[in-house]
């Protein structure tokens, strides 16, 4: 249990990122009705459907784990506010949910900017460039996470934190911690930079044989790897301050007691960026939401003004 002060400054702490997690929900769910909209409702070509199906994905990710940051919070709160107990198997097992998705969260990003990767390099395969595949890839990603990480289970790798009222990948087990934050984090971050690295020696290679339209459009698609590269950094460097916690349990042995609210005020801060940052990241969801919300400041304008035409209409046919 936590002491008087200590409890108020994770109370703080539990609430903003509870704050921020509902700011990202709210936003979340707002962009995928956008995007499940302008698929239903228009006749899209193939890159734009794999495009906006990736952006789906990534945003759905973001939805469930922005959810599950908030059972969580809501746990927590719960917890200081009752002092209640929330220990049982299946909080063990929503520990380990949470880690599962968190790894596929940020493979979604790699997805996005594998399909650069083959609209740049192998753009005359097919094959790569089906929406088939695109489709399957989350539900293969699902599986290879569910897999990798199970292993944490029999190392009780997930544990239930009597400070804070939820289960999750515990500090104190070093390899566990090491294995989840290389796989959900690190790994990611390494295929985005690979990906990276190869586009850029091959437009350095290629670029100047290469007709202008295609040129422009890989100039494009390089920008948008440029973009979730960065994305996937930043969300890297955020988990810093876990970073330190796990170097001070190694060096000293103790566990700071706001290990874990400091960590996860973060991940608020950095879903609630997020969802509104990528909007801004890839050219055709920006250009699906700005259009969106241009025709919504249009349509009233434009009904206004038909009601002085009919006026002066009327006024030139009497005279």
């Amino acid at each position: 249990m936590l002491d008087n002060e200590n409890r108020k400054i994770g109370l703080i702490l539990t609430s903003i990122t509870f704050g921020l997690g509902i700011f990202a929900t709210i936003i979340s769910s707002i962009i995928l009705i956008i995007l499940i909209y302008h698929v239903h409702f228009n006749r899209l070509k193939r890159d734009d459907k794999i495009t906006i199906f990736l952006c789906i994905h990534i945003y759905f990710s973001m939805l469930i784990f922005t959810i599950i940051m908030l059972t969580m919070n809501i746990r927590t709160i719960s917890g200081d506010l009752n002092g209640r107990s929330a220990d049982s198997s299946w909080c063990i097992f929503s520990g380990y949910v949470a880690v599962v998705h968190l790894c596929t969260m940020y493979m979604a990003f790699v997805n996005q900017a594998l399909y650069r990767l083959i609209r740049i390099i192998y753009f005359q395969n097919q094959h790569l460039q089906s929406l088939k595949l695109y489709l399957f890839l989350p539900i293969i990603e699902y599986i290879w996470a569910i897999c990798i990480m199970c292993i944490l289970i029999p190392w009780n790798g997930v544990v239930y934190f009597n400070n804070d009222y939820f289960c999750y990948v515990s500090f104190a087990s070093l390899r566990a911690i090491i294995w989840g934050a290389f796989f959900a984090y690190l790994f990611p971050f390494l295929c985005s930079l690979m990906i990276y690295i190869r586009i850029t020696i091959f437009i350095r290679h290629h670029t100047t044989n290469l007709p202008l339209p295609i040129k422009r459009r890989h100039d494009r698609d390089f920008l948008v790897v440029q973009r979730i590269l960065i994305i996937v950094s930043l969300l890297l460097i955020l988990g810093i301050p876990s970073i330190f916690f796990i170097i001070r349990f190694i060096i000293t042995g103790d566990d700071h007691p706001l290990t874990n609210r400091i960590a996860w005020f973060p991940v608020g801060i950095s879903m609630s960026g997020l969802s509104v940052t990528l909007v801004f990241t890839i050219p055709q969801l920006k250009s699906i939401v700005v259009k969106l919300f241009q025709q919504n400041r249009i349509k009233p304008a434009t009904l206004a003004t038909i009601p002085t035409r009919i006026q002066m209409k009327s006024v030139c046919g009497t005279d």
